[in-house]
């Protein structure tokens, strides 16, 4: 993994020049015109597809709220297609190979499967623990969900 990690600046520094190579070679095959047309439409998809899908993932993870499901794989999707999004809208064409293939479930579903295969999710729940095993609640509490204030305790603004 460390040996991975020193490979990162260089990585950093080859895209952009890929990117320019891949534009390059696009304008040869088929034009200038057409190619600054694919570049517009890309971004033009890139916005529409960060609106859409994003509206459609916030629905999704209401919905497994509502439920009480765990919203781990909508989350992992929401960031994948905005991921996606921003790569259609930034300007090159490997960026966009990366974000038609983010923008396909079932390879958001390998993905997800593959890095989450050795993570284990454990639900938790909040609850009031009193500190003494002996009091079994806590003051000024009378009954679930009612709090008893004082005159003192509160004030309206």
């Amino acid at each position: 993994m460390t040996r991975l990690l020193r490979f990162i600046p260089l990585l950093l520094l080859a895209l952009p020049l890929i990117e320019i190579a891949l534009f390059i070679l696009v304008g040869r095959a088929i034009g200038v015109l057409p190619t600054l047309g694919l570049v517009i439409l890309a971004v033009v998809v890139g916005g529409f597809v960060l609106r859409q899908q994003g509206l459609g993932v916030l629905n999704r993870m209401r919905t497994n709220m509502q439920t009480g499901t765990l919203p781990g794989q909508t989350l992992f999707d929401g960031m994948l297609l905005a991921l996606a999004a921003v790569l259609l809208i930034i300007p090159g064409f490997l960026g966009d190979f990366v974000a038609i293939l983010l923008l396909l479930p079932p390879v958001r579903a390998w993905l997800y499967k593959t890095l989450t295969r050795n993570i284990t999710v454990v639900q938790t729940t909040t609850s009031y623990r009193s500190a003494s095993p002996s009091d079994a609640t806590p003051p000024h509490i009378n009954g679930p969900g009612t709090i008893d204030l004082d005159d003192d305790d509160w004030q309206r603004k």
